[in-house]
């Protein structure tokens, strides 16, 4: 969990603040997926988060630029082959913030595995970029049935893990 926590921590100082960085320091900052070989996407990211079973992050930008991470469950849709995160948040600096922002980080980590052999700390998972839907048509699909409050974003990037 201390590893998880420090992973969350430093991957919020880069939530909103990537595009602002130089090129050549976002390529250099890793050079490896440490976990790729456990990276969760699509369908099974999906299947995965909306089993909500594991463990939820999502990290904004406060408006004096420090980090914000929260736990907080959401689930992923799928409409017209995208993905799309789906939010609904209390009224909190978090949703404030992705208010204001439009963007965010998402980190999930599955349960690990009981089984023998198996890594006893969460391995399986993925970092998510996101953002604010930019099609206004989409938005209504995905609205379409969605309780009052709910929030929708893009997703611009997964990586895994570590």
């Amino acid at each position: 969990m201390k590893k998880l926590l420090s992973l969350v921590l430093s991957l919020m100082l880069l939530a909103c603040a990537i595009p602002a960085m130089a090129e050549d320091t976002v390529a250099s900052a890793s050079v490896a997926d440490f976990y790729a070989q456990y990276a969760l996407t699509g369908d099974d990211l999906m299947n995965a988060l909306n089993s909500f079973s594991g463990t939820y992050l999502i990290s904004t930008t406060n408006p004096d630029g420090t980090p914000n991470t929260a736990f907080f469950i959401y689930s992923m849709v799928k409409l017209d082959g995208e993905y799309y995160l789906q939010l609904g948040l209390a009224e909190n600096q978090s949703k404030a913030n992705l208010l204001a922002n439009g963007c965010g980080l998402a980190v999930y980590a599955a349960n690990p595995s009981g089984e023998e052999g198996a890594m006893p700390y969460a391995v399986s998972g993925a970092r998510i970029w996101f953002q604010n839907v930019s099609d206004e048509a989409v938005l209504a699909k995905l609205m379409e049935g969605a309780r009052e409050g709910t929030m929708f974003y893009e997703i611009t990037a997964v990586r895994p893990l570590g």
